[in-house]
């Protein structure tokens, strides 16, 4: 019997219309066996949060360059929150400064993944977050 795909949703929240780190990052984890939805770019916090709910998956992953990270995602993971969403992991890959990183976590993101990250690290992470998130539901 296989076991269930992870289900992960790629963002790009806001005006960031940079998306080349997003298309790889996606393309890996597709290649690492995860089942990879790609919204584009531009995308609003309600609008990510929606489509969340609408494909049913276990991750949210945000790639922010923008500098709004502070206000996108937080606002993100309230939403997901809000329309009972608190397994999924939400992690976001881009460049957050070092101070930002603890407001973050506090803020319900898992993980931040800066420049240098590898996608194989990225593919680690979910693994073991979407297994521990389901081990608590």
């Amino acid at each position: 019997m296989q076991a269930e795909k992870i289900r992960v949703l790629v963002a790009k929240p806001g005006l960031d219309g940079h998306d080349r780190g997003a298309k790889v990052v996606a393309r890996a984890l597709r290649d690492a066996g995860f089942e990879v939805i790609y919204t584009g770019i531009r995308q609003t916090p309600q609008m990510i949060a929606e489509a969340a709910l609408q494909e049913d998956v276990d991750v949210v992953g945000l790639s922010i360059l923008s500098g709004a990270h502070m206000t996108l995602c937080p606002k993100i993971v309230e939403l997901l929150r809000g329309q009972g969403q608190e397994h999924v992991v939400v992690v976001v890959g881009g460049i957050v400064p070092e101070a930002d990183l603890p407001l973050l976590q506090a803020a319900g993101i898992g993980a931040v993944f800066g420049p240098g990250a590898t996608t194989e690290s990225i593919a680690d992470f979910i693994r073991e977050a979407v297994a521990q998130s389901k081990s608590h539901a």
